[in-house]
């Protein structure tokens, strides 16, 4: 009669254990994106003074590139902007989208910490976002030089992001990019 008693241990056990490999295994560090081998949605964002706009051309000019969505508010957007300015000295193309920002502190932001952008654009509402399938910010994403999405990383650029998984995503993608 005592064992039966265990039984809704052993339960609760099994059952633990079930959600506890569902949570840890097999998905990674972050959701996938639907959008990979997909093309970038159209450009539709605002411009902010006294910044180069970001165009829908500038997605679709024949160059790998970066599209990095950030916010002036976004603590770990200031944590990635050193290596996002180092992308960007080395000739990678690094286009921004403002996410829910007040223009003047977003300028604020590039002028404190530089700008590492080609061009940017504001998505005041979050919309733009929404149809990349931006979580939240920072989310960077590698996009060919036909504008097709080929990477997303929904974390900050830091710099062991940098080196495993973003640099090997653009090694690739310039790899495979047809020669002129």
């Amino acid at each position: 009669m005592k064992w039966l008693l265990m039984i809704p241990v052993v339960l609760f056990t099994a059952l633990a254990g079930l959600f506890a490999a569902g949570m840890f295994l097999g998905q990674g560090d972050e959701l996938p994106s639907a959008l990979i081998g997909e093309p970038a949605p159209v450009v539709a964002v605002e411009e902010i003074a006294g910044l180069t706009p970001l165009t829908d051309e500038m997605l679709r000019d024949g160059q790998v590139k970066i599209v990095n969505f950030w916010a002036s508010w976004c603590a770990p957007c200031r944590v990635e902007h050193p290596n996002l300015m180092a992308l960007a000295a080395e000739g990678t193309p690094v286009y921004g989208v403002n996410y829910k920002d007040f223009d003047p502190n977003a300028v604020a932001f590039l002028e404190e910490l530089e700008n590492p952008y080609t061009a940017v654009g504001a998505d005041k509402q979050g919309f733009y976002a929404i149809d990349w399938g931006v979580y939240g910010v920072p989310e960077t994403f590698v996009v060919g030089g036909d504008g097709t999405i080929l990477f997303r990383m929904a974390n900050p650029v830091t710099q062991r992001g940098l080196k495993e998984r973003l640099r090997p995503a653009l090694e690739t993608a310039m790899a495979s990019q047809p020669s002129e």
